[in-house]
């Protein structure tokens, strides 16, 4: 017989939306707004524009936003990460406009979100701007891993791929995302050569390839018929028991040995 309180609310909201259970948040949202507690609590009304958003009910998530007396970084950020996790990029960037408009400076998790929607639809002009203002901010980039990455993967997507290798580089901690990000843009502009020099950097600095790795550099094998590195990236993949579990990974090995004229491997592996 205990009453929850908006704390109580703002956890469970976050359940709700780690299982993508919108049926459970919108009973929750019923009661808030029965209680009457939604009014002028900022944090709460976050929490239900987060739920919304990572449940993919993105205009009820534009909705209630809309609905809030007021607006904070982190109920911009959850709207703005819904509309990019949505593919709606343009609506994405739009609302980065109106936060800054608000007044409200972006965060991290702001800059991240708003990089992968520049990224999505290759507006390198955007990405540039909010590098610009990243670095005007005072975010360091150097040493946030995630935002880093992001950057690496804005500008390689958009095939700015020295700007890519400019920002990994300065990296102070790097991960197997922020290469990746990196070897899949080299991939991307048929700069084969140097995805496979990517590839040996990233084992050099100690880092363990992972799929999306592996499919990058097996798609560059096939780019340039280079069966023996092939092979050896099978090798690898076998010893680490990656192929069984993953479709994707399996047909990339098959492209391989097929543009490579192995038809009789890639047959066996299909």
């Amino acid at each position: 017989g205990i009453s929850p309180n908006a704390i109580t609310f703002i956890c469970i909201l976050k359940a709700c939306g780690g299982i993508g259970c919108v049926a459970k948040g919108k009973q929750i949202h019923d009661e808030i707004v029965d209680r009457g507690l939604l009014e002028g609590d900022v944090m709460l009304g976050s929490a239900l524009v987060d739920m919304y958003a990572k449940c993919g009910a993105i205009e009820k998530a534009q909705s209630v936003h809309d609905a809030l007396q007021a607006h904070n970084v982190v109920s911009w950020s959850a709207l703005i990460s819904g509309y990019v996790e949505k593919d709606r990029n343009h609506e994405a960037l739009k609302c980065f406009e109106s936060m800054r408009e608000e007044g409200i400076c972006p965060s991290a998790v702001t800059f991240i979100c708003t990089l992968k929607a520049c990224a999505s639809i290759r507006d390198i002009h955007k990405g540039y701007q909010i590098h610009d203002e990243i670095v005007n901010r005072g975010e360091d980039v150097e040493k946030d891993v995630l935002l880093g990455t992001a950057l690496v993967n804005m500008y390689a997507k958009c095939g700015v791929l020295t700007k890519a290798q400019e920002v990994h580089d300065n990296l102070n901690v790097r991960s197997e995302a922020s290469w990746n990000a990196l070897i899949s843009g080299y991939v991307m502009q048929g700069k084969n050569h140097s995805a496979l020099k990517c590839l040996e950097r990233m084992q050099g600095e100690g880092f363990l390839p992972d799929v999306v790795t592996f499919i990058c550099i097996l798609k560059a094998c096939s780019s340039l018929g280079a069966i023996e590195k092939g092979k050896q990236v099978h090798d690898e993949i076998t010893q680490r028991g990656l192929l069984e579990k993953n479709l994707v990974l399996g047909n990339t090995l098959v492209d391989m040995y097929a543009k490579c004229g192995e038809l009789a491997k890639a047959k066996q592996v299909l």
